[in-house]
């Protein structure tokens, strides 16, 4: 299992270098670095993501096993930060090893569509006119649902 759960910042150098496959059967690696947007208006201050960590730490290795079950995979990480964030930090990574590169490809934007969704965390978003918790969309929901068709 390589599920990683933590409040500081990550170098996604060195979480692929530290944890992806070097087997010889590894032909191709896919990283996916997730960003905290800055809203067009540029008022976002701040978005604090909560999280019980027993259930988060779960749900996100069933995430993993599904992903493993589904491409053919030397290894795969899954990082999501948690805690206070600014504008511009990195929040989340995905990390695919496979033998070709269609099957990392396929299995990062997998793991990305069911991180977003179904990853247990509650995201509050602070700005000069206030806080609000960060509601999901639709098209989430769709980016997800296309995988069980």
């Amino acid at each position: 299992m390589t599920v990683i759960l933590q409040e500081g910042d990550f170098s996604p150098e060195k979480v692929q270098k530290d944890h992806l496959a070097t087997s010889v059967s590894t032909g191709a690696t896919v990283c996916f670095t997730g960003l905290v947007r800055q809203d067009g208006d540029g008022s976002l201050q701040s978005m604090a993501l909560e999280h019980y960590p027993a259930m988060t730490k779960l749900a996100l290795e069933r995430i993993e096993d599904e992903a493993r079950k589904r491409f053919d995979l030397t290894d795969l990480v899954i990082l999501h930060r948690y805690g206070k964030l600014l504008p511009g930090e990195r929040i989340m990574m995905v990390a695919t090893a496979s033998a070709h590169r269609a099957e990392a490809f396929r299995a990062a934007e997998f793991l990305m569509d069911f991180l977003k969704t179904d990853a247990p965390f509650w995201k509050k978003e602070e700005r000069a006119a206030g806080t609000s918790w960060v509601r999901a969309l639709k098209s989430d929901n769709a980016q997800r649902d296309r995988w069980s068709a």
